[in-house]
């Protein structure tokens, strides 16, 4: 322990398959040179975007691996670790603490849905077992949700839960938090999942973000959190607003996480297919996502010149002086 906060840009990446549906790992590998090489702070592997989920800890503990080997200590990996039970999870965190993750995330427990204090519960017995740091990840979407209250108990309870990544998009839910904890413990990172909420997130104090747009776009989340940390907060909600309807595309295509899967496909990234099958209409429905997508990103410089500064969308100055203005009226009213 006793190691700094995380803070920044993390990729929660997508799982490359090949044609049979196998872990691709040649291809993991230069997603992973790539996505450092443009920028970004940290990794994330086996998150929501990587499908967890779809596989089995066997597959789970390879990608972490590779991920770590290739890594080779140039950026902080956050390594998703939750498991069907306990007991699994601890095994988990330990084997990824021991290739050299930074810390672990840990959702709360799913498919059963648990009061508040069963979800202490459950952190504080993983937490107290683990010898590797640890990440709360809340996302109510898929989880039992993890509340101001009980986050509050565990900062205070465990020194091994040393951040949260925060998915729910709530604003005053992670001011909440912010106030709640950083005055006891200074080391506490917040990490919004929230790519739409990113800017407005930051603004409030949060450390960074894991951002699937980060994925496709590392160049851009990269700007934003830059911008954001120069306090250029024009800039930032520019940028923000250039982000936001990719991340609306790229979320809203079939099942997710197959738009992130089309958007690296367009930056040059075929990771393959997801593990669950789409029909026939939701690949129609994706292909013509995929379009708008491609016609959301043509609008960067970094699309035609990839050496180029990072994140310079090319759009009207008149539009850009309307953004801002409309920007700075809301933040005014709220």
């Amino acid at each position: 322990m006793n190691k700094p906060p995380l803070s920044g840009i993390f990729t929660p990446n997508i799982t490359p398959l090949d044609t049979h549906g196998r872990l691709d790992e040649d291809k993991l590998r230069g997603y992973v040179d790539w996505l450092i090489d443009k920028g970004v702070h940290g990794l994330y592997p086996n998150g929501s975007t990587g499908e967890f989920v779809r596989f089995t800890p066997e597959e789970r503990k390879r990608v972490i691996q590779i991920v770590a080997d290739q890594t080779r200590g140039r950026v902080p990996i956050l390594a998703g670790a939750a498991e069907a039970n306990v007991d699994e999870t601890v095994r988990a965190c330990d084997t990824y603490g021991a290739l050299g993750c930074r810390a672990v995330a840990i959702v709360a427990p799913f498919y059963y849905r648990l009061a508040p204090d069963g979800v202490y519960a459950y952190f504080k017995e993983i937490a107290d077992r683990v010898s590797v740091d640890v990440t709360l990840y809340n996302i109510p979407l898929f989880a039992s949700p993890i509340d101001v209250a009980t986050v509050k108990r565990l900062a205070q309870d465990c020194p091994r839960v040393v951040g949260i990544k925060d998915s729910s998009g709530d604003i005053p839910h992670m001011m909440r938090m912010i106030s709640e904890v950083r005055p006891l413990r200074d080391d506490f990172f917040f990490m919004t999942g929230w790519d739409a909420a990113l800017v407005p997130m930051l603004m409030i104090g949060a450390d960074g973000g894991t951002n699937a747009t980060s994925g496709v776009v590392p160049e851009l989340t990269r700007a934003i959190y830059e911008a954001c940390m120069a306090k250029n907060w024009d800039l930032a909600m520019i940028l923000q607003y250039q982000l936001l309807p990719l991340f609306d595309a790229m979320l809203g295509t079939a099942e997710f996480p197959e738009g992130f899967r089309r958007g690296a496909k367009i930056r040059g990234w075929n990771l393959g297919e997801s593990r669950t099958p789409l029909t026939p209409q939701q690949a129609t429905a994706a292909d013509r996502t995929q379009a708008r997508i491609s016609e959301l990103l043509s609008k960067f410089d970094f699309m035609r010149e990839p050496k180029s500064s990072p994140a310079t969308p090319v759009v009207d100055d008149a539009v850009i002086s309307k953004i801002v203005t409309e920007v700075l009226q809301q933040l005014r009213t709220n």
